[in-house]
């Protein structure tokens, strides 16, 4: 219960990053033509923010069903990475938690968690109810959000400017993740490649740029292997 408890104060301040990302999408969603229902199924089955952002987007200009769907999966590109780095922590956890921490695995409880997990020891066990107690924390949070900005969408004043935490959350958690310098390259690849292929339509620069930086950070990672030997 210890761990647990972690996890719940830990994740504490993502929530006011959460919360203001969750209330912008259950707004855009409304306006987009989504009833209550399919806006509560989005974050519920997807939650994953950024691909739903851009689902919406792209679902809002009647972009094609299928880029609709690479978009998402694009974006979403990485849980794989996550869930990859978080397999030597939970790599012997029963599938039945596996499973759950796969559903719940989003941005935040995986910055936190990896944080926690670099810091001290713990095992498996412990690992798994830290991160249960940071999802407990953060899914609801968003469910709710969202709920709310579904409903009361319209009341929600201009001025609050909620679109603000969409880009400071990523701000934060990969800053702190440029330690090395195969991340360093892809990330300054992303960048210019999303401004340089800004042109295609239905966002497919950010489908090329994402390509071409995880080839130059794989290519910067070797290139240092072989250097060392």
């Amino acid at each position: 219960m210890s761990a647990f408890r972690d996890g719940l104060r830990g994740s504490i301040p993502f929530v006011f990053v959460v919360s203001p990302f969750g209330l912008l999408f259950g707004v855009v969603g409304t306006e987009a033509g989504l009833n209550l229902l399919e806006v509560m199924g989005f974050s519920v089955l997807v939650i994953a923010g950024a691909s739903q952002f851009a689902a919406l987007q792209l679902y809002a200009e009647n972009a094609p069903t299928l880029i609709i769907l690479a978009t998402a999966l694009a974006v979403n590109l990485r849980l794989a990475m996550y869930s990859a780095a978080l397999t030597p922590h939970f790599g012997a956890a029963p599938m039945w938690q596996r499973a759950l921490i796969a559903y719940a695995l989003v941005d935040q409880n995986f910055a936190g968690s990896m944080s926690e997990f670099e810091r001290r020891e713990m095992t498996t066990a412990q690992k798994v109810a830290y991160f249960a107690g940071a999802s407990t924390t953060i899914m609801p949070a968003w469910y709710l959000a969202t709920l709310i900005g579904a409903v009361a969408g319209s009341a929600i004043p201009p001025w609050m400017a909620l679109d603000f935490a969409l880009p400071i959350t990523f701000l934060a958690m990969i800053g702190p993740m440029l330690r090395t310098l195969p991340h360093v390259a892809a990330c300054i690849v992303s960048v210019a490649a999303s401004l340089f292929f800004a042109f295609l339509p239905y966002g497919t620069g950010v489908l090329v740029a994402a390509a071409l930086a995880m080839v130059v950070g794989a290519q910067v990672e070797l290139w240092q292997k072989r250097r060392a030997a």
